[in-house]
C-alpha cells in the first residue's frame, strides 16, 4: 500500500466525468476511490485502509485478491480466454461438476450465467416452460436482481419503477421482529406464515402458478433466517400444487451463512437454485442455475429458448474451480460457521444490549443484520422504509472515519466480511461497531 494522492484525484474524476453508477442520482455522488486490496481489507490512495465488512456486495466470500484464485485465472488467460458456450471446454465442465457435487443428489445439471439476475431470470424461464404455468410468487422482503422478471420478482422498491412483466405476485414471508401476522413467537410465525401463503396459492389458483421464488436467507432485505419449519413447509405447499420451487442463493450461498448452501441447513431439497457472488467471491462475473434431473429432463427434447454469449466463460469457470478447491483446503465454509456462533453472533448481542438505538441483532454465519430504531417500543425505523437518515448518513460516515467499510440499507447495518475473517479481524470490527454506536445514542427517542 503506498498513497499516491494525486493519482487518487485523477481516478475519482474518471469516475465522475465517464462513469454511470447502479441505483444512483448520478449528480450526489461521492464514490470512495479505491485503489486495491487483500484478504479482509482495502485501502484508498491517501493510505488509509479498511476492515471491510461489506464484502463489496456480500460477494467477497475468500477475501481479496486470494492468491490461488487470481492465479488460476491468470494460467486460463494464458490457455484460452474464451469460448463461445455451444463447444466443451474443460473448465466449464469442471465448475459444473464442482458444483454438481456440492448440491443435493437429483441436481446434476448447471446454466452458467453472467451474474446473479440472469441466473434468476433463466430459472423463471425454465420452471415457466417446464410447468407451462405463468405466475411466479415472491417475498415482499426480497431481492432477486435488475433484469424484467428478477427485478419484478423483487419485493423491495426498487421494483416500482421497473414493474413491465406479467405475471408476478408477492407475499409475504416471516419476520418475527416485524411480524405481519402478530406473531409473539416463532412457530407461531411459521404457522401463520404458511396459512398465509395457502391462502394467497388457492385464491391465485394453483393452476397458474408456475414458480415460488425465495432466498433461503433473505439477504439486501434484512438477513432474514427462516424459522423452525417454515422452508419445509414452502416445499411441501410447492410440492402438492405442481409449482417449482426455486431457492436464490445468490448472496447466501458458498460459505456465507456457515454451509454451502443455506438450504443445506434445512430439510429441503429445491427443484432449481441460483448462485453468483460466492461462487467466486467476484473475481470475474459469473452466475447460474442449478438444476434438478427432473426439470432437465424436460429440455433433452426441447429447446430451452435461452443463452448467453459469456455463459461458462473459461476465466470465470477457473476461478470457481479455484475458490472451491481453495474453499475446501482452508476450511472457509467452516471458519465461517465458526466466526459466526463464537465471535460475531454473540458479539452483536452484546452490542444490541449496550446500545439501546440497535433493535434486533440477527443472522448465522458470517451474514448479520442490526436493525436499527428510534424507540425500542414501537420499533420506529432508524430510517424509513426505502429511504435514508441523517443517523444513517452519519453511521456510515463514522464508520468509514473509524477504518471500517460498511454495508448499509434502509434502517440496517449488514454485518457481512469475508467468509475468511480471522477471530482477530471479527473482534477489530466489533470493537469500531461499538465506538461508532456510542456516538450515535442522541438519534435514540425512546425510554
Amino acid at each position: 500500500m503506498e498513497a499516491n494522492s494525486a493519482r487518487g484525484k485523477e481516478v475519482y474524476d474518471l469516475d465522475r466525468n465517464h462513469v454511470f453508477h447502479s441505483w444512483s442520482a448520478q449528480g450526489a455522488l461521492n464514490p470512495m476511490v479505491i485503489q486495491g486490496g487483500e484478504g479482509s481489507y482495502v485501502w484508498d490512495y491517501d493510505g488509509n485502509r479498511y476492515l471491510d465488512f461489506s464484502s463489496q456486495l456480500v460477494n467477497v466470500n475468500i477475501g481479496h485478491q486470494h492468491p490461488k484464485v487470481v492465479k488460476a485465472i491468470q494460467e486460463q488467460a494464458g490457455k484460452l480466454t474464451t469460448i463461445a458456450p455451444q463447444h466443451a471446454n474443460d473448465m466449464r465442465g469442471e465448475a459444473a461438476k464442482r458444483i454438481a457435487d456440492l448440491a443435493p443428489d437429483h441436481m446434476n445439471k448447471v446454466f452458467f450465467t453472467n451474474g446473479g439476475a440472469d441466473a434468476v431470470e433463466n430459472a423463471i424461464r425454465m420452471a415457466r416452460i417446464h410447468t407451462r404455468k405463468h405466475k411466479v410468487l415472491s417475498f415482499y422482503r426480497s431481492y432477486h436482481g435488475n433484469t424484467g422478471s428478477a427485478i419484478n420478482a423483487t419485493g423491495d422498491p426498487r421494483r416500482w419503477p421497473n414493474e413491465f412483466s406479467a405475471g408476478h405476485v408477492h407475499f409475504f414471508g416471516p419476520h418475527l421482529y416485524r411480524s405481519s401476522f402478530w406473531s409473539e413467537n416463532q412457530e407461531q410465525e411459521t404457522e401463520r406464515a404458511l396459512a398465509h401463503l395457502a391462502e394467497v396459492i388457492k385464491y391465485e389458483g394453483p393452476n397458474t402458478i408456475g414458480a415460488l421464488i425465495i432466498e433461503t436467507v433473505v439477504g439486501t432485505a434484512g438477513v432474514l433466517v427462516p424459522p423452525p419449519g417454515y422452508l419445509e413447509g414452502v416445499r411441501k405447499l410447492c410440492t402438492d400444487n405442481g409449482i417449482v420451487l426455486i431457492l436464490d442463493e445468490v448472496m447466501a450461498g458458498f460459505g456465507r451463512t456457515g454451509e454451502w448452501f443455506a438450504f443445506d441447513a434445512f430439510d429441503v431439497k429445491p427443484d432449481l437454485f441460483v448462485f453468483a457472488k460466492g461462487s467466486n467471491s467476484g473475481y470475474v462475473p459469473v452466475g447460474g442455475v442449478v438444476i434438478s434431473d427432473d426439470i432437465a429432463a424436460t429440455f433433452d427434447s426441447q429447446v430451452f429458448p435461452g443463452g448467453l454469449t459469456y455463459s461458462g466463460h473459461p476465466l470465470a469457470a477457473a476461478s470457481i474451480v479455484a475458490t472451491i478447491d481453495v474453499m475446501k483446503e482452508e476450511k472457509i465454509v467452516e471458519n465461517a460457521k465458526h466466526i459466526g456462533e463464537t465471535i460475531l453472533g454473540p458479539g452483536l448481542k452484546e452490542l444490541a444490549e449496550r446500545h439501546k438505538i440497535i433493535g434486533e441483532a440477527r443472522g448465522k454465519g458470517v451474514f448479520w443484520a442490526l436493525d436499527l430504531v428510534k424507540d425500542r417500543d414501537t420499533k420506529e425505523m432508524l430510517a424509513p422504509y426505502g429511504g435514508t437518515s441523517p443517523a444513517m448518513g452519519e453511521l456510515v460516515a463514522s464508520a468509514k472515519k473509524h477504518g471500517l467499510m460498511p454495508f448499509t440499507n434502509y434502517n440496517r447495518w449488514h454485518i457481512v466480511p469475508p467468509c475468511t475473517v480471522s477471530e482477530t479481524e471479527a473482534k477489530e470490527g466489533l470493537a469500531i461497531l461499538d465506538e461508532v454506536f456510542a456516538g450515535l445514542g442522541k438519534y435514540y427517542e425512546g425510554k
